[in-house]
């Protein structure tokens, strides 16, 4: 018989089970009382993959008959092999399919007993593994899984990771399983060896916590030795005598570096294409009669398992001392356009050789010239392609010596420029712009306006300047001038910050006196005696504007097609007679370099009525029954009112009259009489009077004759004639006339 341990440790090997821990006794007892006993284990483990054999037995029974059948009727998943008393149901390899509950059923004649058995399945099979992400060193965070793999149930599981006797995390799985299967399950920790940590061991411990079940191991654990690193540090290099040796001297350098284990140590020298030469491998290395091609950077490494680190020596074997000196210093300040000579001399070598380059083997853009000791490089113009470090290269034998002089520009060469927009006048918008041109380098600038002793506006330019040029900047500022800013000073100070270089000036500036015009305003104009005179009056038309500076005075006249005609800049503009044609628009403009102001006057030039005439056609004397006309005509002023009128004793009477015409149809004897004609205006009035004579026909007779039908027919022709004879007329006039009628028809 097998213990239940030993049945798991014998993988694709048949398990047999009996007794109280696997092993299935199922007893079918036929006694002479027909009764039956079986014996029986409610539960068994098997791991995955395994080999089980489940074994149903029956007594007091010769010929009994087996079935088997799992609980809730799923497939078997085994071979059944029934021998005499016994039958046995084989599951070779264990899967998640046996995981059941099995019922044996033992028949013997009319008699049936059964028995069950609960199949735990379980996977444990492999001791965990430890993973490092990297080896591990002291002070860098390491990360540390562990992993257990194809284990089941998972959520049994518990895992504990240690490091020595100190628990660094733990882990169990308790969350839900969505389906059977095997799971790698892992933990993971990062921490930081430490040197005690040298010398401790991990453990990685995973525990399968199925305590109702019988089985062995349910406790894996693995263990890793640490081993503990540490990168090579403070490496030092100790060099006796000197770095600075004689040709033919030696030198002895000792290179040490900390770490664990402890670093290899290697010397190398580093070649001029940056690459190293390999010179030894022991911690000392000893260079004997040097030569001037010893010269150069020396490399000690220590080196070990997780790294490496470094230190440089520069040994420079020297030839005959000589010494370099270059002028005018270390550092020359120079204005662009100037011109600069850099001096490049050399004591206690007799036949030294030259030559310049910039530290940035830009192009020299220079004029290079060798005399004796000495060597010059001259810049002229300087430019911005010369803002550069030089460096004067000095060889004598075999030993070089170079010297370097930096080149530092700046462009300020001008005052700065201030524009006004426009004229300053008092009220209006006016935009001050102050110019500093050509300055370089433009970033250190700064501009600043003031008025009087105010500040009112400043900039500074602090952008990078994307690349090397002359910049002209400005700053601009929109202010209301008043006429309390007259007289004050406008300032402009350019600011150039380098107060590392040592240059004059540092600061420009510019000023401007502030003059404010005020454009013209409250123009006006008197007329004198009156706008409205009589032709052959004098009149004065006196303009005057305000303004700064005092605006000058110009008289014009409005044409009738709405142009100005230019008459005179004096401010008082005299008409010494006055005539008719002078009527009209007069504009007076007050005008400076500020604005123009403008006033309108209209000045009217009246005349009294004349040429007055009264005429009564066809004839003064006329015989009753005829038709007469009495027509009045003034042609020589406009605004002209006429006024017929018939006199009276007992008061006149005025006549309706058209354009100055009445007509009286078949006369009366009444109608004869004085008939008076008034025109007049503003300047005056003109009277003409006739007199009318009408004479009466012979008594009781049939008044009829050829002649008077002939001189009704010739006056229906001369009415009209006269009618536009009287029009003509006016049209000659200059104004023509106002006929009462027209004018004054409330009084007519």
């Amino acid at each position: 018989m097998f213990s239940s341990r030993q049945q798991l440790k014998m993988p694709r090997k048949m398990v047999v089970i009996f007794g109280a821990s696997n092993i299935l006794w199922m007893v079918f007892a036929v006694s002479q009382a027909s009764k039956m006993e079986i014996f029986l284990e409610p539960r068994v483990a098997a791991q995955i993959g395994d080999v089980i054999s489940l074994t149903c037995s029956t007594t007091g029974c010769e010929t009994p008959s087996f079935s088997w059948r799992t609980q809730i009727d799923s497939p078997l998943n085994g071979k059944v092999k029934n021998e005499g008393n016994n039958s046995t149901l084989t599951m070779d390899p264990v899967s998640f399919n046996n995981e059941h509950a099995y019922l044996c059923t033992a028949t013997c004649g009319s008699k049936k007993l059964e028995k069950g058995i609960q199949v735990e399945i379980y996977s444990f099979p492999k001791d965990p593994e430890i993973q490092l992400s990297g080896p591990l060193e002291v002070g860098k965070p390491v990360t540390v899984t562990c992993l257990v793999r194809d284990v089941y149930p998972f959520d049994r599981l518990e895992m504990n990771l240690l490091n020595g006797n100190d628990l660094l995390q733990s882990k169990d799985f308790l969350e839900p399983m969505e389906k059977k299967s095997l799971e790698t399950k892992s933990l993971e920790v990062t921490f930081t060896p430490t040197n005690e940590d040298i010398g401790k061991g991990l453990v990685c411990r995973a525990q399968l916590h199925m305590d109702e079940i019988d089985f062995e191991p349910k406790e894996r654990e693995t263990t890793k030795e640490l081993q503990v690193y540490i990168s090579p540090r403070n490496t030092f290099i100790s060099v006796t005598p000197s770095m600075r040796l004689q040709e033919g001297g030696s030198v002895t350098m000792t290179c040490a570096s900390e770490g664990l284990p402890p670093p290899q140590i290697f010397w190398s020298k580093k070649l001029d294409n940056g690459n190293l030469q390999l010179l030894s491998g022991n911690a000392t290395l000893t260079l004997i009669a040097m030569r001037l091609e010893d010269s150069g950077t020396y490399v000690c490494e220590g080196v070990n398992e997780v790294g490496k680190d470094g230190k440089e020596v520069e040994l420079i074997v020297q030839e005959k001392p000589f010494t370099v000196e270059i002028s005018p210093g270390p550092q020359i300040i120079a204005q662009i356009g100037d011109s600069v000579v850099l001096t490049c001399g050399v004591t206690d070598c007799e036949s030294p050789s030259f030559s310049w380059r910039t530290q940035i083997d830009s192009p020299l853009s220079g004029t290079v010239k060798v005399e004796g000791a000495k060597s010059t490089l001259t810049l002229s113009p300087v430019n911005l392609e010369n803002e550069h470090s030089y460096l004067c290269t000095v060889t004598c034998g075999h030993k070089k010596l170079e010297k370097g002089i930096k080149v530092d520009l700046y462009s300020f060469p001008r005052d700065p420029e201030v524009e006004m927009s426009g004229l300053l006048v008092d009220g209006n918008p006016v935009t001050v712009s102050c110019e500093v041109p050509n300055v370089y380098p433009s970033d250190r600038l700064e501009i600043e306006l003031f008025k009087g002793e105010t500040i009112i506006e400043s900039k500074s330019f602090l952008e990078d300047m994307d690349k090397k040029s002359l910049e002209t900047k400005s700053l601009e500022m929109t202010f209301i001038p008043t006429t309390e800013d007259t007289g004050k000073v406008l300032v402009c100070l350019a600011k150039l910050h380098i107060d590392e270089m040592e240059f004059e000036p540092k600061q420009r500036q510019s000023t401007q006196t502030l003059y404010v015009n005020v454009a013209p305003r409250d123009t006006t104009v008197v007329v004198s005696p009156s706008s409205i005179v009589e032709e052959g009056s004098p009149v004065n038309m006196t303009c005057s504007s305000d303004g700064l500076p005092a605006p000058n005075i110009l008289w014009s006249r409005r044409l009738s097609n709405g142009r100005l005609q230019s008459l005179s800049e004096d401010p008082i503009l005299t008409l010494t007679s006055a005539k008719m044609e002078d009527s009209g628009i007069y504009v007076c403009e007050g005008i400076n370099q500020a604005g123009i102001s403008r006033k309108e006057v209209e000045l009217i030039i009246q005349v009294a009525p004349k040429d007055i005439q009264l005429i009564a056609f066809p004839s003064e004397s006329v015989k009753e029954g005829d038709t007469v006309i009495i027509s009045c005509t003034c042609g020589n002023v406009p605004k002209t009112w006429i006024i017929l009128k018939k006199k009276a004793e007992t008061g006149d009477t005025v006549l309706k009259s058209r354009d100055g015409a009445y007509t009286i149809h078949k006369v009366q004897l009444e109608d004869a009489g004085v008939y008076e004609c008034e025109s007049k205006n503003e300047a005056g009035l003109q009277l003409r009077s006739l007199t009318l004579d009408v004479k009466g026909r012979e008594n009781n007779k049939d008044y009829f004759s050829p002649e008077l039908l002939v001189l009704y027919c010739a006056s229906s022709l001369i009415i009209p004639a006269i009618g536009m004879i009287i029009y003509f007329a006016r049209r000659a006039n200059m104004k023509g006339s106002y006929s009462l009628v027209e004018a004054q028809k409330s009084k007519v």
